[in-house]
């Protein structure tokens, strides 16, 4: 008898991220958005999953080789994403926040910082948020007006932030704001730094809101809110950077949510298909239906392959730019369409609140927006496109020349 192998760390991870039963699903969606939240992420933090969004060098998960230590893997989290968006867009939001929120700390923060911060982010035990978008600035972050004034060995911030997830909730925010220059030009990102700045802050307001589905989401005021520079994470001026490469990180895990929604839709459709009668006989039958559910099984096929060849270069250390913004972009609109296709499959039961296929529709539509729009998401493919030709992809053809 050959021994048994020894399962490798994800997919451990894996199997409890799996066992989402229909009864805690259920009552995820029927808590309001806060105590959804919390629910969603004690649940996580009780399976060690949180440790995934955390480098394994700051307390993080092991993860067998696939990344740095001092790094998130980019594959573990996507499949993680993939599993937990199949069953609640709670429980997937909340784990990627904490890794959205707390990683330009990892790159950028100091020793004592991290050590303070991170295990904690990787237990639990603190609800982090990203700060970026602003009421003037969302795909275009030299936009960004919030400012943050030298005072003596403090600064202090003022300017709004808008579109937070976790915006209330958070234990500690990662702000992109500006200490140089003027919003806006060539150059309106030289100016930017990240800061870590604690929930509780005084001169910190948030103003929550409502969006299609549940999340919790905010305005987030800044009113001469004052930082320690020893708060300050990265090089001063070296905030874009920091922020630019918190997304690259994070991007491709859009994808792979969008993954799981998709294929959820498409299981409830396909057992609604089989299920629900007709004129005598089962919808499965109708040769059109048929046809849809084919077409939705080969996009989401595609936009699988496209996540975790994205993800599986990153985690190599390879430039993988294209790689990332066409999975997100191919990923996310075809999910789309597939929650879109269930929903049209269900007929009127389809928009009915509380049904499944009414929650993956709204669940999936803010992924096409958030992160890069699906027009930034061209814009890279083309512009990399018009420059290098097109990719070679895995058989290496070579390219047209380039007209002169």
């Amino acid at each position: 008898m050959e021994p048994q192998r020894k399962q490798d760390p994800l997919a451990r991870a894996m199997v409890r991220a799996h066992r989402v039963d229909a009864g805690f699903e259920a009552e995820l969606a029927s808590l309001g958005e806060d105590e959804a939240a919390r629910t969603a992420l004690a649940w996580l933090a009780e399976r060690d999953l949180c440790a995934w969004a955390v480098p394994a060098a700051w307390g993080g998960a092991e993860t067998g080789g696939l990344c740095a230590a001092d790094d998130v893997s980019v594959r573990a989290l996507s499949d993680l994403r993939m599993q937990l968006a199949y069953s609640s867009g709670m429980l997937d939001v909340m784990l990627v926040m904490q890794g959205l929120g707390s990683y330009s700390l990892a790159r950028g923060g100091s020793d004592e910082l991290r050590a303070l911060v991170l295990p904690a982010v990787a237990k639990g035990e603190l609800v982090a948020a990203f700060g970026l978008t602003e009421p003037g600035a969302g795909s275009s972050l030299g936009e960004v007006a919030t400012r943050a004034e030298r005072d003596g060995d403090d600064w202090l911030l003022t300017g709004t932030k808008t579109f937070i997830s976790n915006a209330g909730l958070a234990d500690f925010y990662t702000v992109l704001v500006r200490t140089s220059g003027s919003p806006g030009g060539r150059d309106g990102g030289d100016g930017l730094t990240m800061f870590f700045v604690p929930g509780d802050a005084a001169g910190l307001e948030v103003e929550r809101f409502e969006v299609l589905a549940p999340h919790p989401i905010g305005t987030v005021t800044f009113d001469g809110v004052r930082v320690p520079d020893a708060q300050r994470l990265g090089e001063l001026g070296g905030g874009l950077s920091l922020a630019l490469g918190t997304l690259a990180r994070f991007r491709t895990s859009v994808a792979a949510a969008a993954c799981g929604f998709a294929r959820r839709a498409l299981v409830e459709s396909r057992a609604h298909l089989l299920r629900r009668e007709q004129f005598g006989k089962p919808l499965a039958a109708n040769q059109a239906l048929r046809f849809d559910l084919a077409e939705m099984e080969t996009q989401l096929v595609a936009a699988e392959l496209l996540t975790r060849r994205a993800a599986k270069r990153l985690d190599k250390g390879h430039e993988a730019a294209r790689d990332v913004a066409r999975a997100k972009l191919f990923a996310t609109e075809a999910a789309s369409w597939i929650a879109d296709r269930a929903l049209q499959h269900h007929g009127g039961l389809g928009v009915k609140r509380g049904e499944v296929v009414e929650r993956l529709y709204r669940d999936v539509r803010a992924l096409r927006i958030y992160e890069g729009t699906s027009e930034v998401q061209k814009l890279i493919l083309a512009k990399a496109l018009l420059s290098d030709g097109p990719d070679r992809g895995s058989a290496g053809q070579k390219s047209a020349p380039r007209p002169h």
